[in-house]
C-alpha cells in the first residue's frame, strides 16, 4: 500500500507537504504546480488516507483530529521550536495512520468554521482560558503542547522551564562568570477577538530569581523584545551601546542567540572569549551558528509525538487527565567557554 513518504518521493516534496497537501491545508504556502504534482502522484500510487481505528463493541470507528496553531507562518519560520513540535504531531498521525482533516491558525480563526465533527483537537501553543473554554463546549477531547491552561480537565505536554533554566544558569555560574546577562521576550497568549496578552516568560522569571538569591541579578543587562533573530541582534546591540557588557548572556532562543553573535562580531567582541553565551531550544542552527551555542535541547519532536499518543488515549477511553513533562538535556559547545 502506498504511503504518504512514497509520494513525497515522487513529487519531490516533504512528507509534511504532501500531507498538508491531502488535507486541503488552505495555510500552506505552495505553489499550485506543486500542489497538482502530490495530487496526481497520490492518484497514480492510488493511496488512500488511512485513520487509526479503535474497537467498541466490535465496531471500528474512524477518528478525526484537528491541529489548532497559536502561531501565524512567520513566527513558525523565524522560530522553529513550534514548526518542529507541529511536525513531531503531523509524524507521529502519519505512522499511526490518523488523518489530520483540519489545520487552523488563531491569526484567522473563526469559531462558526470549526468542525464540531472532529474527535479530538491538539492545540500548539498559549490560549486564553475564555476560548479554551469556547473550543471546548464543541469538542470534547483535547490534547495541548507547550501549555497547560487546567491539568485538571486537559491533557498537556510542557518541559521544566525552572530546572532547565536553572541547569544553563548553573553551568555559567560552575565556569566562574559573576556578571550574567538575560535576553529574552514575552509570552503572548491569544485571547476572545484575537487580542494579545502578555506575560513573563518563565526562563525570565526562574533567571531573576535565582540571581537576586545571589546578589548578582543586574536589572540593566535584562533586554526583552521578541523570539528572533532581529530582536536578538537588536537587544545585543542595545546592551553594547549601553556600554559595560557582562561576562555571560543568557539567551531564551537560538534564534534569538544567532541574532545576538552577529551584533558582538561586529563589534569586534569574541565569543566565549569577550563574552559567553548559553542559549535555549537546540534547533538545528544551534550547532551550525558562527560560533557553534552550547544551550538547552528541547524534544520537540518528541513532545509532538507524546501530544498525539495522549489524544488517542483519551479516545480510546481514558478518563483521567495527564500532565507529561518531557525532559531536557544541556548540550555543550563553545560559545560557553568551557572548551576553550
Amino acid at each position: 500500500m502506498a504511503t504518504i513518504k512514497d509520494i513525497a518521493a515522487q513529487s519531490k516534496v516533504s512528507p509534511a507537504t504532501v500531507s498538508r497537501v491531502l488535507n486541503h491545508d488552505e495555510t500552506l504556502s505552495v505553489s499550485e504546480e506543486t500542489r497538482q504534482r502530490v495530487m496526481e502522484a497520490a492518484q497514480r500510487l492510488n493511496y488512500q488516507t488511512k485513520r487509526v481505528k479503535k474497537k467498541k463493541n466490535k465496531k471500528e470507528i474512524n477518528y478525526k483530529v484537528g491541529i489548532f496553531l497559536c502561531q501565524t507562518i512567520e513566527e513558525e519560520l523565524s522560530d522553529p521550536y513550534y514548526l518542529s513540535i507541529r511536525q513531531g504531531v503531523e509524524s507521529e498521525c502519519d505512522r499511526l495512520g490518523i488523518e489530520t482533516t483540519e489545520i487552523y491558525r488563531i491569526q484567522n480563526f473563526q469559531m462558526s468554521k470549526l468542525n464540531v465533527d472532529l474527535d479530538g483537537l491538539i492545540v500548539i501553543g498559549k490560549l486564553n482560558k475564555e476560548v479554551v473554554e469556547s473550543l471546548h463546549q464543541k469538542i470534547s477531547h483535547f490534547t495541548y503542547i507547550d501549555y497547560s491552561p487546567d491539568p485538571k480537565k486537559y491533557d498537556s505536554v510542557v518541559i521544566d522551564f525552572q530546572q532547565s533554566t536553572n541547569r544553563a544558569l548553573d553551568h555559567l555560574l560552575d565556569l566562574g562568570y559573576q556578571q550574567i546577562g538575560f535576553i529574552g521576550a514575552q509570552h503572548g497568549e491569544h485571547t476572545k477577538g484575537n487580542e494579545m496578552r502578555y506575560f513573563e516568560d518563565e526562563r525570565h522569571t526562574v533567571f531573576k530569581e535565582k540571581l537576586t538569591e545571589l546578589g548578582k541579578y543586574i536589572e540593566d543587562q535584562v533586554f526583552i523584545g521578541e523570539f528572533t533573530m532581529t530582536d536578538g541582534y537588536r537587544l545585543m546591540k542595545e546592551s553594547i551601546t549601553q556600554g559595560n557588557v557582562p561576562e555571560a548572556f543568557f539567551i531564551a532562543s537560538d534564534p534569538m542567540a544567532v541574532g545576538a553573535l552577529r551584533a558582538l562580531q561586529e563589534e569586534g567582541i569574541r565569543v566565549p572569549d569577550d563574552v559567553a553565551i548559553v542559549s535555549f531550544d537546540n534547533v538545528e542552527m544551534a550547532k551550525f551558528a558562527s560560533c557553534p551555542l552550547t544551550t538547552v535541547h528541547v524534544r520537540t519532536k518528541y513532545m509532538g509525538n507524546i501530544g498525539v499518543k495522549l489524544l488517542v488515549e483519551r479516545l480510546q477511553g481514558r478518563e483521567i487527565p495527564l500532565k507529561v513533562t518531557v525532559p531536557t538535556d544541556f548540550v555543550v559547545r563553545e560559545s560557553c567557554g568551557a572548551r576553550k
